[in-house]
């Protein structure tokens, strides 16, 4: 049971008639009104556990876009119900609005529009849904909770998109649909023409020239079919924000752009999120496929504060990658961790399959290590120098272990690992 603010004014208006007749009837005469009334509505008031509550809309909202669910509540009763329903999510689902009042004719049904504008990745759940049934003189009503399940996934944005057309027509350059075809790059045989001026000649088909009386030479095309392997680390320095943004967030922007670039070029894609295990896995999913699978499997991931196990990366990917790929390692440059960690292990990856280490950088560095204001910017630039030093001397060591590495800032992470896939795949080093 609930009591309105008719009901207090009620009160009040009572308390003063017996203040003014100044006797003990009067008193106990607007009571045993004010008491007879809320009685009355409280029975006159329509049920709530006869109601149904069934829900549709959208089930998967992009981070950053709206999505709305509806509510629909079904009165068989036969009585009216004038009530108040407010369908509770949990906070981050950022519903709205967060109450709404209702007429629902005895019989009849209302639809109810929650709309979502989330804030964060991850699964969405509905709680429950309190109706509060008001009588006719709305003094007090009934109020109850009913469950009416329903979940929301909030997949990630995917930004890089907009980078998504100027890789591709790079891609179709390298791969032969472009104007003109690139020469000497690659290693599929893709077809024969004739020699001209500036043709590497090494590349000549004699076989073909002296069947055709002309010198003829091979035109080569990058490698398709190629198997490219993305491991998400999801330990603690996953969690460290760059920009405001997780560096978690910004791996997964980066793996989305390179998936839908290497599904245009014809390469296989997998997926892992591994920390001290394995917490996402996509293998064997369809290049038409691929990109929904990855984007559904990233999006309820979240960082965790645990240190990430190089031997269940390495295990996972040696399990899963059993003849040469294309490995790329999102993670962080973090002097402890790589070489604690990945680094005694990385010499074993790299030995049988191509390696990329693609990590966040901090633009905040370079703004601090660029400070000489005063003597607590000195210290700041100080701490910068040294940060950036450890991440380049971390490069340094993997580089020398045959690992490819890219270190970019938030913005430029995911174009800079889309052309670092592109160049390896023209020079035919996948």
């Amino acid at each position: 049971m609930a009591l309105t603010g008719r009901a207090a004014a009620a009160a009040l208006v009572g308390a003063l008639i017996a203040l003014t007749a100044r006797a003990t009837w009067a008193l106990i005469a607007v009571n045993a009104v004010l008491v007879a009334a809320i009685g009355a509505d409280l029975v006159l008031a329509a049920g709530i556990r006869p109601l149904r509550l069934s829900r549709a809309g959208d089930t998967r909202i992009l981070l950053g876009q709206v999505g709305s669910v509806t509510l629909t509540l079904a009165n068989p009763g036969n009585r009216g119900l004038h009530a108040v329903v407010r369908d509770a999510w949990q906070p981050s689902a950022g519903a709205s609005p967060a109450a709404t009042r209702v007429l629902v004719p005895a019989g009849g049904q209302v639809m109810l529009t929650t709309t979502l504008r989330p804030s964060r990745r991850g699964d969405k759940a509905a709680s429950q849904v309190t109706v509060r049934s008001f009588g006719p003189l709305q003094l007090a009503a009934r109020q109850g909770n009913r469950a009416a399940p329903w979940s929301v996934r909030v997949l990630p944005p995917f930004l890089s998109r907009r980078h998504l057309p100027a890789k591709l027509a790079r891609l179709r350059q390298l791969d032969g649909m472009h104007v003109s075809l690139l020469r000497g790059q690659g290693s599929e045989f893709d077809s024969l023409r004739e020699y001209v001026v500036g043709d590497d000649v090494r590349s000549i088909d004699w076989r073909a020239a002296a069947r055709r009386m002309d010198v003829m030479v091979r035109t080569w095309r990058p490698e398709r079919d190629r198997r490219i392997l993305i491991v998400l680390d999801t330990g603690r320095t996953s969690a460290g924000r760059v920009g405001g943004i997780p560096r978690l967030d910004t791996s997964m922007d980066a793996a989305l752009l390179l998936a839908a670039l290497a599904a245009r070029a014809g390469d296989r894609i997998d997926l892992l999120a591994v920390d001290q295990q394995v917490r996402a896995r996509v293998v064997g999913a369809s290049r038409t496929e691929v990109l929904t699978a990855m984007t559904n499997a990233m999006a309820p991931i979240e960082a965790q504060l645990v240190e990430s196990s190089a031997a269940v990366l390495a295990s996972s990917v040696l399990a899963i990658a059993r003849q040469r790929c294309l490995v790329i390692l999102l993670t962080d440059l973090n002097a402890a961790a790589i070489e604690a960690g990945l680094l005694p292990r990385v010499r074993m990856l790299s030995a049988r399959h191509r390696v990329v280490v693609a990590s966040v950088a901090d633009p905040r560095q370079d703004e601090m290590a660029a400070g000489r204001a005063d003597a607590t910017a000195v210290y700041a630039a100080a701490a910068a120098e040294h940060a950036r030093g450890e991440r380049a001397r971390v490069g340094a060591l993997l580089r020398r272990r045959g690992v490819d590495v890219i270190d970019a800032p938030p913005g430029r992470l995911p174009a800079a690992l889309a052309d670092a896939y592109l160049n390896l795949k023209a020079a035919g080093r996948l």
